[in-house]
């Protein structure tokens, strides 16, 4: 019997991940918000980047080692937040966070995750931040803030762009629920009980966040979550310069560019297409992550060259766990920093501080 080939795309890990799970799983992972523009969006967007390579560089020894909010990194190529892993694969973050490890990427574990702060800790070999949303419950919040230093965390993620739920058309279609065996193992299961509610043409995952997330949290707000916790504070959802200007104001310590994968707001930019703004609104004050749409190195070179110090995958990871568990993690993040560093060295850009904005022609969305 023929092996099965070798994977040369990102997007060679999705078939065999998909033929592994039930529709409403790989709906759950792919769809987007309200008529999935913004989800279209993200891939059109790099579908505008064209390369302006350089000529007669050394370009034998390709560097994409980095270094963020003082965690050295094999690669710029991280692990965005996702949730419930367990959905995906038997272990969870656990083979997530091995599979990052050996990539020697960051990770950025979900607060929805499906297995144990502590147990992902030791599993993991490489830099791991938590990621959060502001929860009505404060005491739940400040517990999880204390364990995340605990287990050796080294940054808070605040995602905030999800004051409500995204219309996800698709999870309401097949009223999907998060099964009862896979379980938001963070929280306490009072607060995460209409999560694992199915009701006809309606998501559950909206009625829990209507009822556990916080949607009156402010500016003013952070100042709680600054003085309640001693590592930085990044801050994941901003959109325009006007936001990332009150966010340096407001002692962000990094800026993720990102417009939720295309899953909360339907008509929201590409996070591209704003990347440079943010990045010029900024102005060095702090470092600014991007995710959304990456399916290649040759995205993530985009991304990089317009201002972003990182790059983060969501549903690419998840095809990898659920391809191949840890394997397919690494594998998609080990193919993701190749792809990069030949698109490196064959733009004559040999380290990452050579990526700016003169190494792509770019035109944003009108």
């Amino acid at each position: 019997m023929t092996e099965p080939a070798a994977p040369l795309r990102l997007t060679d890990y999705r078939e065999p991940a998909y033929r592994r799970l039930p529709s409403p799983v790989r709906d759950f992972v792919e769809g987007g918000a309200g008529d999935e523009r913004a989800l279209d969006a993200d891939r059109r967007a790099f579908a505008r980047v064209t390369l302006r390579p350089r000529v007669l560089v050394d370009v034998s020894a390709p560097a994409t080692a980095t270094e963020l909010l003082g965690a050295p990194l094999a690669t710029p190529v991280g692990v965005a937040p996702t949730a419930y892993h367990r959905l995906l694969h038997p272990d969870g973050e656990l083979a997530t966070a091995r599979g990052a490890g050996r990539a020697g990427a960051l990770y950025v574990v979900s607060l929805f995750a499906s297995r144990t702060l502590e147990e992902i800790a030791a599993a993991a070999t490489g830099p791991r931040w938590l990621q959060l949303y502001w929860l009505r419950r404060r005491d739940v919040l400040a517990g999880l803030v204390d364990r995340a230093a605990d287990a050796g965390y080294r940054a808070l993620v605040l995602t905030v762009d999800a004051p409500h739920l995204g219309r996800r058309h698709r999870d309401a279609r097949n009223g999907f629920a998060v099964p009862p065996d896979v379980r938001a193992v963070n929280l306490d299961p009072a607060l995460m009980a209409a999560a694992h509610r199915p009701a006809p043409g309606r998501s559950a995952l909206a009625a829990h966040t209507a009822e556990a997330v916080d949607p009156a949290v402010t500016w003013p707000d952070l100042a709680w979550l600054r003085a309640r916790s001693p590592l930085p504070l990044v801050l994941k959802g901003v959109l325009t310069a006007e936001d990332a200007r009150l966010a340096v104001r407001h002692g962000a310590d990094a800026i993720v560019v990102s417009n939720h994968g295309g899953r909360q707001l339907d008509r929201a930019p590409a996070g591209l297409d704003v990347l440079p703004e943010v990045v010029d609104a900024v102005a060095g004050a702090c470092p600014v992550l991007f995710d959304g749409g990456v399916r290649s190195g040759t995205d993530a070179y985009a991304a990089l060259a317009l201002g972003a110090r990182a790059v983060l995958l969501g549903r690419p990871v998840l095809w990898g766990l659920a391809a191949d568990g840890a394997d397919g993690v690494a594998g998609v993040l080990d193919l993701a920093t190749a792809e990069l560093a030949h698109t490196m060295a064959l733009t004559g850009r040999p380290a990452l501080t050579a990526l700016d904005r003169t190494a792509v022609s770019f035109t944003p969305a009108p």
